[in-house]
């Protein structure tokens, strides 16, 4: 199963310095209004079974363009809701990193835990459990390698693709998303394989291309199942858990 976790496009809280957290209401600004258009072309072409968002406007209205191009409806879930940022929602950025608690965000986020709020280990837990919960539900529903997009917030991206590396969360400000971005993670029986992170390109199917080995039709079904593949009747084999030895031949 691979994931396309899709950051919404910039917002007016963006532009104007200020931390937006769950506030209601905030919407796209123009320049994210061009990115939601865009990703029609950027992926739209590509075999996407599904759409999942965050209930917050800006990811809502950043799927919208391409959920309708795909003729699908989105699917809302809490559990990629921006970080309940608590008594810092609202707040400019410049006044926050003023505050003791800024350099715990930045060099122990697994202790940060934000007034009125939760805590950033918290976030992670419940993002990446509902990354893989869908991915099981989408895996039954469409076999073993399909393609998805979940819309949500940069801190959320951030923590599930640290999980995905096997990084602790404490590390986890050395990746990046950007508004618009995305970052693709393929999910194997055995490990997650990072494709792509803070993708901004004009078009990501070429791209989608470096993803995980699949092993070739042969074999009895147990060897097969057992390195993550689709028995010998499925239409074609599920992505393998190995990475390859000196690198892609891609």
């Amino acid at each position: 199963m691979t994931v396309i976790l899709l950051r919404h496009g910039r917002s007016a809280s963006n532009t104007a310095g200020v931390l937006a957290g769950r506030s209601e209401g905030v919407d796209l600004d123009d320049k994210g209004r061009e990115q939601a258009a865009g990703l029609i072309d950027r992926i739209g072409d590509l075999p996407i079974r599904a759409v999942v968002s965050s209930p917050l406007l800006r990811c809502r209205r950043t799927v919208q363009p391409l959920a309708e191009a795909l003729c699908l409806e989105p699917l809302i879930d809490d559990q990629l809701a921006e970080v309940d940022y608590g008594d810092w929602t609202g707040r400019k950025i410049g006044e926050l990193a003023k505050e003791p608690l800024w350099r715990v965000v930045q060099a122990h986020p697994s202790a940060a835990v934000f007034p009125g709020g939760e805590g950033l280990a918290q976030v992670q837990a419940r993002a990446v459990a509902a990354v893989r919960a869908h991915d099981r539900r989408l895996a039954e529903e469409h076999g073993c390698d399909a393609l998805w997009v979940a819309c949500t917030h940069g801190d959320v991206i951030k923590s599930v693709v640290a999980d995905a590396y096997g990084m602790h969360l404490d590390v986890f400000q050395r990746v990046t998303a950007d508004p618009g971005s995305v970052s693709v993670i393929s999910y194997t029986p055995l490990r997650p394989f990072v494709l792509h992170v803070n993708h901004t390109g004009a078009r990501l199917a070429a791209a989608l291309r470096a993803g995980p080995p699949a092993k070739e039709a042969n074999g009895d079904d147990a060897h097969r199942e057992s390195n993550g593949e689709a028995p010998s009747g499925s239409a074609e084999p599920a992505p393998s858990s190995d990475a390859v030895v000196g690198g892609s031949a891609d």
